[in-house]
């Protein structure tokens, strides 16, 4: 299938990573950060002081003790973070100089039965790598799937490029295919960009369903391409999972080594050099940026710049971010008559023709984090369906969510979205609303009262 999206916006910065790996120097401390799995309250297995091997469990889900999180180095446990009211934020780990890892035997998931490769995943703490939809969250093993969908391109600004991720990793990729189609009755769908052509690991892929997608963001996004191709309805799950992910799990049977490496793209107008570092999951920031930046007041961001989390340099890598942003902080005065609202526009971007630069669409922008206005009155605009490709009607979605209108909220389809889809939709907000945060709360609030 080809699905053409007419609706979206591609926000073009500077920035964007050279295809070009550097390793990125030994991290003494990495972190394991229980807020990346929304919803997931961690029961401890270790304390400050213990020795880890790379895959060891070091706490599971308290609600489903079935699903456990594995340390991604070895070394020693040398401080459980906790904020108010003991809640757990980081579990840090000072590394060992050799990494050493938790043993387990080679195996070719083609030739295992569907319940031994699912609980091979589950004990080595692989699974959060599987998110399931609706909810946004860990996918549930007691569920299950229609389809496990896989997108093979990110179209958010400054993505990393999958197929330059993972060229060579073909057979290891393939393998993690072989995994995953053991966990679902129905297929494994990979979503292809169909204005480029992919590296082999992708089109060389056996035992998935491909289809093309062409347009703009969030063209690439997994919740677009579910909705196009397979929409999901009430008391059906769809389980995603990142290639790069998919990869990881595939090296794991193949190896049979917790290993989490893999290609950071550190991107973004204030690195000196943008290009691929490749790191081990959780690794500090600090240990791989540190030089590499613009002087000046600059926001790092474990993600890109419309979903990702702020950080400082002495933050983590986020579970599931491939790349690392860094753009100015935008907390400046700035002059109304020059770099203001009654400038000319000349180094702006816009998603309408309020600037002239809409006459130059390959220009590329250094955009700050400026939301250029304060929160203020919901209003109809019209501007958020012109970047919702979407067969919903997210004005009034958002709006259900805001007044936790369960009813509404299930008969306008909060069931086939996560606060990502609405990304671009909190960008253009005339009323500066944290749109991705209302249907984060109205995902929770679903839930509570319906699951």
């Amino acid at each position: 299938m080809t699905v053409k999206l007419k609706k979206g916006l591609d926000i073009r910065l500077i920035g964007e990573a050279e295809k070009v790996t550097a390793n990125a120097p030994h991290s003494d401390y990495y972190a394991v950060k229980p807020a990346d799995f929304h919803g997931m309250t961690p029961k401890m297995l270790v304390k400050a002081g213990d020795k880890v091997k790379a895959g060891t469990v070091i706490f599971f889900d308290k609600y489903n003790e079935q699903i456990k999180y594995a340390s991604p180095v070895s070394g020693e446990v040398t401080e459980i973070v906790r904020g108010e009211k003991r809640r757990i934020l980081e579990v840090r780990i000072k590394a060992d100089e050799q990494i050493v890892f938790e043993s387990a035997s080679p195996a070719d998931p083609s030739s295992m039965s569907a319940e031994e490769v699912k609980q091979r995943i589950l004990d080595s703490g692989l699974w959060p790598m599987l998110k399931q939809r609706p909810l946004d969250v860990v996918a549930n093993p007691n569920n299950k799937p229609k389809a496990i969908y896989i997108s093979a391109f990110d179209s958010a600004p400054l993505a990393p490029d999958y197929d330059y991720v993972l060229h060579g990793q073909g057979a290891h990729f393939q393998k993690g295919l072989d995994a995953l189609t053991k966990l679902t009755e129905g297929k494994v769908y990979l979503g292809l960009n169909g204005s480029v052509r992919h590296d082999d690991a992708f089109t060389n892929a056996t035992g998935v369903v491909t289809n093309q997608f062409v347009g703009k963001h969030p063209v690439g996004n997994v919740g677009t391409q579910i909705h196009h191709t397979n929409p999901i309805n009430k008391n059906e799950f769809v389980w995603v999972i990142n290639p790069q992910d998919v990869m990881i799990i595939g090296r794991y049977f193949a190896e049979g080594k917790f290993d989490l490496t893999k290609l950071i793209a550190l991107t973004g107008s204030e690195v000196k050099s943008p290009k691929y570092y490749r790191v081990i999951n959780g690794a500090s920031i600090k240990s791989f940026v540190a030089g590499l930046l613009n002087e000046g007041n600059n926001r790092i961001i474990s993600g890109n710049v419309l979903t990702g989390t702020k950080v400082d340099e002495n933050g983590f890598i986020g579970f599931y971010d491939n790349h690392i942003s860094v753009i100015p902080e935008g907390n400046e005065m700035k002059f109304f008559l020059t770099k203001g609202w009654l400038s000319l526009g000349f180094d702006k971007f816009s998603n309408s023709r309020l600037f002239p630069t809409y006459l130059t669409p390959g220009k590329k922008f250094r955009l700050d984090t400026n939301t250029n206005g304060e929160e203020r009155g919901f209003v109809v605009t019209g501007e958020l369906e012109k970047v919702f490709p979407f067969d919903i009607y997210p004005m009034q979605l958002i709006k259900a969510a805001m007044t936790e209108d369960i009813d509404l909220m299930e008969n306008l389809g909060i069931y086939e979205v996560a606060p990502e889809d609405f990304a671009l939709c909190e960008y253009v907000c005339t009323s500066k609303i944290e749109i991705q945060d209302e249907i984060r709360k109205g995902l929770d609030l679903i839930q509570k009262e319906c699951f």
